[in-house]
């Protein structure tokens, strides 16, 4: 038990190491001040902070944490000379890249809580827990969407340029999309006016549902195309 623990532990801080290597630490920082200057905003605003606000202030944070680690998490062996050795050994592929992908995704939920922990210290009280929930979502989905363009495309860069033109063309349709369950950054405590609380519960409902789906339609899709090993090496 206890060699199986230390494997583990040995594993995990291997796989941190390939994550923050290279490029990652400029999106973090990047992050964290886009993070800053937007509750800086906030706080020296005329108008009164919102929940709502929080919420948008934590995805773009949140997009830029969790870009560099999926999209580069093959390319990153590939130009370290190690993607052979890493898809000559049989279904090692899929743990290694998934175990990366985890990591990834709990690193970035790590940081979006304590975001909102400090938001809680500044800004205004929001419920912690459930803001980290729901902002999860759309940042799972798009994680998992670029795992899959990555394995698609097989090539990082341009994998990148695609996702940044998925998530601009969504971005601007934000506004038209603001209350439509097909907004995949639909924010669920903008409640409209004009719409009964019922029907926006069954909207955000159908919303995270379909962003569920999504993610998991993504990641196995991502898999499958990991076992063509001649596309890749």
């Amino acid at each position: 038990m206890k060699n199986k623990i230390h494997l583990v532990i040995s594993m995990i801080n291997y796989n941190l190491k390939i994550i923050f290597a290279n490029k990652f630490i400029y999106f973090m920082i990047a992050a964290v001040a886009f993070y800053f200057l937007v509750i800086g905003i906030m706080l020296f605003s005329d108008q009164p902070p919102l929940e709502e606000y929080i919420y948008n202030s934590l995805i773009f944070p949140g997009l830029l944490i969790i870009f560099y680690p999926v999209l580069f998490n093959i390319q990153n062996d590939k130009d370290a000379r190690m993607l052979e050795i890493v898809f000559s050994i049989p279904n090692y592929r899929y743990k290694i890249y998934l175990v990366r992908f985890v990591i990834s995704l709990l690193l970035l939920t790590v940081v979006i809580f304590l975001m909102t922990l400090f938001s809680v210290f500044a800004i205004i009280q929001v419920p912690v827990f459930y803001m980290v929930y729901q902002v999860m979502y759309p940042l799972v989905f798009l994680a998992c969407l670029s795992f899959l363009f990555t394995t698609l495309v097989k090539n990082a860069s341009g994998a990148a340029v695609i996702m940044v033109i998925i998530g601009l063309f969504f971005w601007i349709l934000a506004e038209p999309l603001s209350h439509s369950k097909w907004n995949i950054f639909l924010n669920p405590l903008n409640i409209p006016s004009d719409i009964s609380y019922s029907i926006w519960i069954n909207i955000v409902f159908q919303n995270r549902l379909m962003l569920v789906v999504g993610s998991v339609i993504s990641i196995l899709w991502a898999l499958i195309n990991l076992q063509k090993r001649e596309k890749f090496v």
